[in-house]
């Protein structure tokens, strides 16, 4: 099939992209490149993909109306990944607008793209992060989730709003996927586990939140790819037994669903830090600060929904997932070090 990929230079984007092409569908993968984080990083990601003959990457921002307005009308996806997306939560403390711009216009674009182009499925990147403050564990997709405490959250959250009004509108199949805490090979240098072993291979300090008394959902990444690409192979149908009078969140009577996609099971973020340094061979200088604005103090996945639907669900035990991410830092580590002036 031919498959369209947004943010096919992020972190998840690069993954899911060479899995689809592994298997032989054509991709042409959507980037802007920005540089919230290292432009190199994302060329490097691109350049595991570029020797795939069923892919093409083109250098657009999904905010572009006329840009997305002709990508679609042009190439005639059968199908839609939209993974690109202003990340991260304390950074919407400092830039709102990136946010609508990327996460509400250009996710808009992509909705219009589908619509007018009958794309049989659009599968996008939610975040755990809409559950806010939730203390009900583990979080649910039939809960209410009302409240975000981020505008990164309210972003999330808009997205799978107006993805049910397509699918309302217009019986476009949209399955959105909140994600917990992915980390893995490749991940984004603004996450915990990259900052954190960037620190301790230099001797650095890492800052703990919230005196490291949280819990955070930890995700291999090649668990988030089995549950993307499976969940790509089922496009979302009308739930026959949805009720309008106690309305379900996670379906509908239209083509639409949402899932969770973690690992079902909270770790503590002192124990994450003690797995990290022992896969390093190295002890982290720890600096202790208070609870950062925009934080949750934990997320847990409630992944039944995920497991009846397409019979996965995450489960990489976080030593496994460690290591091999360990080993993956400290070969590019060293690597960028070598080319540094």
């Amino acid at each position: 099939m031919k498959v369209l990929i947004t943010g096919a230079a992020g972190f998840i984007g690069m993954h899911v992209a060479k899995r689809l092409l592994e298997h032989g569908d054509e991709v042409v993968g959507v980037d802007n490149l920005s540089d919230y984080y290292d432009v190199q990083l994302k060329e490097d990601r691109l350049k595991q993909l570029v020797s795939y003959p069923g892919f093409r990457f083109i250098k657009m921002d999904i905010a572009d109306r006329g840009g997305m307005e002709a990508l679609f009308t042009f190439e005639k996806f059968e199908r839609v990944v939209n993974l690109a997306a202003q990340p991260g939560v304390r950074y919407s403390l400092k830039n709102p607008h990136a946010y609508i711009n990327s996460n509400i216009v250009g996710f808009l674009n992509v909705l219009e793209g589908c619509r007018h182009s009958k794309v049989e499925h659009l599968v996008y990147a939610s975040s755990s992060s809409v559950y806010g403050s939730h203390t009900k564990m583990p979080f649910s997709e039939h809960d209410n989730v009302d409240h975000p405490v981020s505008l990164y959250a309210a972003t999330k959250k808009s997205n799978e709003l107006m993805a049910h009004s397509y699918s309302h509108l217009y019986d476009l199949p949209t399955t959105g996927l909140r994600f917990f805490t992915v980390y893995g090979p490749w991940g984004r240098p603004d996450m915990s586990p990259s900052l954190f072993a960037s620190a301790i291979l230099e001797g650095r300090s890492i800052d703990v939140f919230n005196h490291g008394k949280m819990q955070r959902d930890f995700t291999y990444i090649d668990d988030i790819v089995e549950g993307i690409v499976r969940v790509l192979d089922k496009p979302a149908k009308a739930n026959s037994s949805f009720d309008r009078a106690s309305p379900d969140p996670a379906s509908s009577d239209v083509p639409y669903c949402l899932y969770n996609i973690g690992n079902h099971q909270p770790v503590e973020l002192m124990v994450f830090i003690e797995t990290l340094e022992n896969a390093l061979g190295k002890k982290a200088i720890k600096n202790m600060l208070p609870m950062q604005a925009g934080d949750v103090l934990a997320t847990y996945a409630d992944t039944s929904d995920l497991r009846k639907m397409v019979g996965f669900a995450p489960g990489t035990p976080l030593n496994e997932g460690v290591i091999k991410f360990a080993d993956w830092f400290q070969m590019h580590h060293a690597k960028m070090f070598l080319q540094s002036p």
